[in-house]
């Protein structure tokens, strides 16, 4: 019987890191290791980089443009307002929380600096990414630092892109997600026979794009092996230590949310006991947990919202179906995580507007990170790439993905059904008959 994915990814993780630590351990300088890492270990983590990297552009735009133009703003006007609000708040929460304890804990904070070099881009000095880093075909990312850059009037100017296209070939996601928001506006303000035609085409680009992240995660085990051997043949087996500082990291901040502010958001703004709310949840939590998929888990959260929490059901399909897409507090929480502690990891330095950036992004990240195991996974390799942190430091956290992804999963539907509980205070119910 074949072993499941997120096993293999593990098993690949330990063979990987295993691996290197005994070359590092008992061939560390010598010119075969350094020849096996270059032309072999390092290359087949790349091109499975760079896979991933290839499929960013197409499922961030296509994500963001149809979770825009399918807010029914028009017909429910102040429920689509109180969610997207709602929604925007509580994944800042979640980024600004994953940050803060990043930064207290430093998990990936190294007693010896890491040498860059021989994965950064010719000519960067001051931690620019990885070619491997870079979208094929995209110039090189800035360093950190250059996120810093036009702080103000100039960072706005600097989002709208004057060419979209020019923007997608240059890797400024910023600019593309921020086109594709105008685009999905536009595209559910015109009501035109072509119009929908032209949003079955994005749809089918969303299809196609999970489609093929499906089958590039499938490679995922050889990319892992790949990319871990090469970190640890270079560092030692003291990654394995600061990886797991960096899931309890994850745990504790997914924790904190889940327990904290959805219980003061269903108490304070949703009017609802707490003990009552996560009683009402629990099938819907043990169904994501196992799952690992907002969209799977979408047919009991709205069983869950009507049955248990007696919430509108008007609100609450609404709400918990623009959720399973827009409303990921625990993928927004997680990829702010993982993108510090990379940094930290490869010390690359993020000041507190780099970090204020990072936050925005992972929101945006959020409304566009795909419903599916491992969906975030293009996002924070998008994002690596922006801020200047070398991309094949994504190998670390494959093995352990899976893991984590169950339990921001759980913390991705109880964020959806404590939306539900917010919105629907005030809003009378509505039957079935009335509805249609």
């Amino acid at each position: 019987m074949k072993a499941k994915l997120h096993t293999q990814m593990l098993v690949a993780l330990l063979a990987g890191a295993g691996a290197g630590a005994a070359a590092n351990a008992w061939w560390s300088g010598s010119a075969g290791l350094a020849w096996a890492v270059t032309n072999v270990s390092e290359p087949v983590g790349k091109v499975f980089l760079r896979l991933l990297f290839m499929l960013v552009v197409p499922l961030l735009f296509s994500a963001l443009v149809e979770g825009v133009a399918g807010l029914e703003v028009r017909r429910l006007g102040k429920i689509a307002a109180k969610t997207f609000a709602y929604t925007v708040a509580a994944s800042a929460v979640a980024v600004t929380l994953g940050v803060t304890l990043v930064n207290v804990v430093q998990p990936g904070r190294r007693t010896a600096a890491v040498a860059l070099a021989p994965t950064a881009a010719p000519g960067a000095g001051t931690g620019a990414a990885a070619g491997a880093g870079a979208a094929p075909g995209a110039a090189a990312p800035k360093p950190a630092g250059a996120l810093g850059e036009g702080v103000g009037v100039g960072l706005i100017v600097a989002m709208v892109p004057d060419n979209p296209v020019k923007a997608m070939a240059q890797g400024d996601m910023l600019a593309v997600m921020v086109f594709a928001l105008i685009f999905g506006l536009g595209l559910r303000m015109t009501p035109t026979p072509a119009a929908a035609r032209l949003r079955e085409v994005i749809q089918g680009l969303y299809d196609v794009s999970t489609t093929l992240i499906g089958a590039v995660i499938k490679l995922a085990p050889i990319g892992v092996a790949a990319l871990l051997f090469t970190l640890t043949a270079r560092m030692g087996l003291g990654v394995l230590r600061q990886l797991g500082a960096y899931v309890a990291v994850v745990l504790v901040g997914l924790a904190l949310h889940q327990f904290g502010f959805y219980s003061l958001s269903v108490r304070l703004l949703g009017g609802m006991s707490p003990l009552r709310f996560f009683r009402g949840v629990r099938v819907a939590m043990l169904t994501a947990f196992a799952t690992a998929s907002s969209n799977a888990t979408l047919p009991t959260a709205l069983e869950v919202a009507e049955k248990e929490l007696k919430l509108p059901a008007h609100v609450s399909r609404f709400v918990l179906t623009v959720g399973s897409t827009m409303n990921q507090n625990g993928t927004a929480l997680f990829e702010g995580v993982t993108v510090l502690f990379l940094a930290q990891f490869y010390g690359v330095h993020l000041g507190v507007w780099q970090q204020a950036l990072v936050v925005f992004i992972c929101v945006l990240g959020g409304i566009g990170t795909a419903g599916v195991p491992a969906g975030s996974l293009p996002v924070v390799a998008m994002i690596l790439g922006m801020v200047g942190i070398p991309a094949e430091g994504i190998g670390m956290i494959l093995g352990v993905d899976r893991f984590l992804d169950m339990c921001r999963t759980t913390l991705n539907v109880t964020g959806d059904l404590a939306a539900a509980v917010v919105v629907s205070r005030g809003e009378p119910h509505v039957s079935t008959q009335e509805e249609t």
